[in-house]
Formats: structure tokens, C-alpha cells, sequence
């Protein structure tokens, strides 16, 4: 296999300062071990990573824009998740 024929790998790049993996970019790499080397090498320059994650784009598997009124809708009717009809006390502030 040459270099023209690797697998296009998602980077996710965790930070000091984060709890949560942050998609960082992407990269051609042979396999998962070169790929999380090369991912360091790009993306944590400034030693600013604590944790690398990487996934063959290939096994993504995304949800279309044009579904997304089907998909999120449905949560719209769950006013219990939106606490807007609570009434709060004058003491409470900046909430």
C-alpha cells in the first residue's frame, strides 16, 4: 500500500483545559498507531494535548441536514427540559 492509498483518519484532540475530545482535523495515515503519531505531530505542537483520539472517516456515520427536522423536532414537546415556565424569586440573580 503507497501513501496515495491510506485511509483519511478524523483527529480529536483533547486539552488540559477540556474534559470533552475536540475534532481537531484530519490526516492520511497506513493505520491507527501512525495515525495518532501523526496527529500528535500536527496537532499538539505546543504540548497543549492531554488525550488523542482517531477515527477512520470511513466508519463515521453522520446524520443529513435535511433530516434534521425529524430528528430534533421531537424534543420540542418536552417542555420539561426547558425550565422557562419556572417562576424564580427576586433573590435569585443571573440566572
Amino acid at each position: 500500500m503507497n501513501a496515495k492509498d491510506w485511509p483519511l483518519w478524523e483527529v480529536f484532540i483533547r486539552s488540559k483545559q477540556g474534559l470533552d475530545h475536540k475534532h481537531a482535523g484530519s490526516l492520511h495515515a497506513a493505520d491507527a498507531q501512525m495515525a495518532i503519531e501523526s496527529a500528535r505531530d500536527v496537532y499538539t505542537r505546543r504540548m497543549e494535548g492531554v488525550s488523542i483520539w482517531v477515527v477512520e472517516s470511513a466508519h463515521i456515520h453522520a446524520s443529513s441536514p435535511d433530516d434534521a427536522g425529524a430528528l430534533f423536532e421531537p424534543a420540542n414537546d418536552k417542555v420539561y427540559r426547558h425550565p422557562t415556565f419556572y417562576d424564580l424569586p427576586e433573590e435569585v440573580k443571573h440566572m
